[in-house]
């Protein structure tokens, strides 16, 4: 058993314990308070017929055989009922509190059927019957010994252990799963989930499993991105440096052609420098590193630069980009990611369309939620429908990869600074061919 087990224990015992002498100190308080009560006047049947009976006898028998009945109960263990006379003097010289004589003569006036006390007059004097509740138990019943508070004593105290003992097993048994699955996922075990474990348990710490499982999976799918990316990027890095050498042994090897293998070897670290730069954006988006958003601009100002920007050089090629949206989307931003989370989609687009096609570009800002929604569609073959979320992966080529430049990063860093806006980003297949690149983002985008 864990340290929390043993607190949890110690804190419900010692609770129960507590509660449980504060619960026998009031009921033997109040027990103490009623047999202090019952030692004044007695009432009921039992009270009746002893006062009726000394009553009767004195009224048909007389003092004498009054005396004689009280003289036979003190030898069968004492007189019990009290006469007192109308001078005030109990007729066996007992000792009789003024407030228990008031109340007896106040009962015996105040009722027509007496049972806790009578009036008698005989020979023309008046004589007080009364019978004391500790007395008529006395003369009814035997007395006997009190119970032993043992018994219950330990009945209590072992129920208390075995309550505490599992209610504490109860709520420490969750946090040892908790903790043997950090032990696991600190050890590199990220496959380790623990909601089943949990049972049917619909409390915090359930709650609290089931986050772990939730960070748990993320972990897993973060840390395999990574190694993904590191693969992929070793592998992308790989080509251009091997043409680096290459480019390198041919300078040495022909000294005639060394011009042509400069130019090859400036090519190459071009592109190895732009392939660096993406990985260091796409390394601090998916950091969550990417700076606050802290630049006020028009989104659907920016997307029309960006089209038009696009427009004038894909004319070159033979193609065209029309952009179509009004109003303004005037949003704190991080300006430079969706800069090029735009731009790589709308250039993605014109890399694929068709000779003679055209790049739409929309911009539209619509209520309810309040959100700007843009759309790029172009005329290019489209890709599988079973890539169509893979699209969004570092490094995806599709088909045609060979004949199109490019590492397979624009898409993947537009997905990241779409995301790190509160947005979404999805593609879609258009009819007629071509593919529909949607991008979603809320007016009131997070900081």
């Amino acid at each position: 058993m864990g340290r929390l087990f043993w607190k949890f224990f110690l804190a419900f015992w010692l609770a129960l314990l507590v509660a449980g002498t504060g619960v026998g100190m009031v009921v033997w308080l109040h027990q103490q308070t009623s047999g202090e009560s019952e030692q004044e006047l007695s009432g009921g049947p039992r009270a009746a017929f002893l006062v009726n009976a000394t009553a009767a006898t004195l009224r048909h028998g007389g003092m004498s055989a009054l005396r004689r009945l009280l003289a036979d109960w003190r030898n069968q263990g004492g007189a019990h009922v009290y006469i007192v006379d109308d001078r005030g003097q109990e007729l066996l010289g007992r000792e009789v509190p003024t407030e228990t004589l008031a109340q007896a003569r106040q009962r015996a006036e105040a009722t027509r059927e007496p049972r806790i006390a009578r009036l008698e007059t005989v020979d023309a004097r008046q004589y007080l019957f009364f019978v004391l509740a500790d007395n008529e138990k006395k003369f009814f019943h035997h007395r006997s010994p009190p119970p032993s508070p043992l018994p219950p004593l330990v009945i209590g105290i072992l129920a208390s252990l075995a309550f505490s003992a599992l209610l504490a097993w109860y709520l420490a048994k969750p946090i040892r799963y908790l903790r043997g699955a950090f032990e696991a996922v600190a050890t590199g075990k990220l496959d380790t989930r623990i909601g089943s474990r949990m049972g049917r348990r619909r409390d915090e710490v359930a709650d609290l499993g089931r986050d772990f499982d939730r960070m748990a999976e993320q972990l897993q799918q973060l840390v395999g991105s990574q190694r993904r990316l590191l693969h992929d990027m070793s592998h992308e890095l790989r080509s251009p440096l091997a043409r680096l050498q290459a480019a390198i042994g041919l300078a040495r090897q022909q000294p005639e052609k060394l011009e042509i293998s400069l130019e090859r070897i400036e090519r190459e670290s071009g592109r190895l420098d732009q392939l660096v730069g993406e990985l260091l954006t796409l390394s601090r988006l998916e950091a969550g590193m990417s700076g606050p958003a802290n630049e006020e601009i028009d989104l659907v100002e920016l997307v029309r630069d960006i089209a038009a920007d696009a427009h004038f050089e894909a004319e070159v090629a033979e193609r065209q980009v029309l952009f179509s949206g009004e109003g303004e989307a005037v949003v704190k931003v991080r300006a430079e990611l969706l800069y090029r989370a735009f731009e790589n989609v709308i250039r993605n687009a014109l890399k694929y369309t068709a000779e003679n096609t055209m790049v739409e570009v929309r911009a539209e800002r619509r209520t309810t939620p309040d959100r700007l929604i843009v759309t790029v569609s172009d005329r290019g073959p489209g890709i599988p429908e079973s890539d169509l979320r893979a699209v969004f992966k570092p490094f995806f080529r599709g088909s045609d990869s060979a004949s199109t430049a490019g590492f397979g990063l624009g898409l993947a860093i537009a997905r990241r600074a779409i995301e790190a806006h509160g947005g979404i980003i999805r593609a879609t297949n258009r009819n007629g061919g071509g593919l529909r690149v949607e991008m979603v983002l809320p007016i009131n985008a997070p900081t």
